[in-house]
């Protein structure tokens, strides 16, 4: 009789979790497998699928407009946030059923709740704990908080789907994808954009002419771009906030969402007290065989 109550223990049911706990046990493994919020992680509930479904969503205000030169007849279209944001969840929640019922059906063990390790062999999730002769860390990212003076009337891409009312106005700070995209989506939806960065044309490091071009594309459907300019500082204005910039313009938004990048999340999971080495960023340093500092203890995704 094995000493171990698991012979695999993966914190996070993110893509990278999922797949590592449905392989093992198909192998004949015993896996637990715990998470803290839904499964299917970031990309599932706060990235891919639910991006896409408002991108899908925004491309329908151009379409619309070009349609009377294809001979159609289309009334006056409207839009109505709350009913995109309901449509979401309930793909969202069907998307979690169906991570549900693959895992259960492999044999994987699924705890609800965040866990901590105690040792290099076991894992506390609830006030009960789980020992495991291996343990993959599969916690994913999240998205990096600005230290700039009034963040937290800030929001982030884990915020932006669930926003109660669509914003008349949003400054949007950032120049990766994240950024760009949801400036995009918001400027499809009829919203207000504002979009600034630091740096003298955003997407850095892809084609300088998809860099150009899609900036002058973004203008010219009404994205206000500011680039090479900073926020000093937001500001509550009522039910409003007050963006202060770098420039020294003060912008009346309803919304600031903060896109400028994303750290490993790997806080409050008790790696450095059992030993296992971080980067400087917080990342788990790991050996071609994705093996920690702690022997038995591995790392997979956005968390290395």
């Amino acid at each position: 009789m094995t000493q171990y109550d698991f012979d695999l223990f993966v914190i996070g049911a993110g893509s990278g979790g999922v797949r590592a706990s449905r392989m093992a046990a198909g192998f004949g493994a015993r896996v637990g497998l715990a998470e803290a919020s839904r499964l299917g992680g970031t990309c599932v509930n706060l990235g891919c699928v639910p991006k896409k479904l408002m991108v899908y969503a925004s491309a329908f205000s151009s379409a619309t407009e070009d349609a009377a030169g294809f001979g159609w007849t289309v009334p006056e279209p409207s839009f109505d946030w709350t009913t995109l944001i309901a449509n979401k969840d309930r793909e969202i929640a069907r998307l979690n059923g169906i991570y549900q019922n693959l895992l259960e059906g492999s044999g994987v063990r699924i705890i609800e709740g965040r866990a901590k390790l105690t040792d290099r062999n076991t894992v506390e999730v609830g006030g009960e704990s789980y020992t495991a002769e291996r343990i993959v860390i599969a916690t994913g990212g999240r998205p990096f908080k600005a230290p700039i003076p009034g963040f937290e009337n800030c929001i982030t891409s884990d915020q932006i789907f669930h926003l109660e009312k669509q914003p008349e106005k949003i400054l949007v700070t950032g120049g990766g994808y994240i950024a760009v995209e949801f400036a995009g989506i918001f400027n499809g939806l009829g919203t207000e954009v504002v979009l600034n960065y630091r740096g003298p044309v955003f997407l850095r490091g892809f084609d300088d002419d998809i860099r150009t071009t899609l900036a002058e594309e973004m203008s010219k459907r009404g994205v206000d771009l500011r680039f090479e300019t900073m926020v000093d500082r937001i500001d509550r204005k009522g039910n409003r906030l007050a963006a202060t910039l770098s420039t020294g313009d003060v912008l009346e938004i309803d919304q600031h969402l903060v896109a400028i990048g994303r750290v490993p999340n790997t806080g409050g999971l008790g790696l450095e007290e059992v030993g296992v080495e971080l980067s400087d960023k917080g990342a788990v340093v790991v050996n071609e065989y994705l093996e920690s500092s702690v022997e038995g203890i591995y790392a997979i995704g956005d968390c290395i």
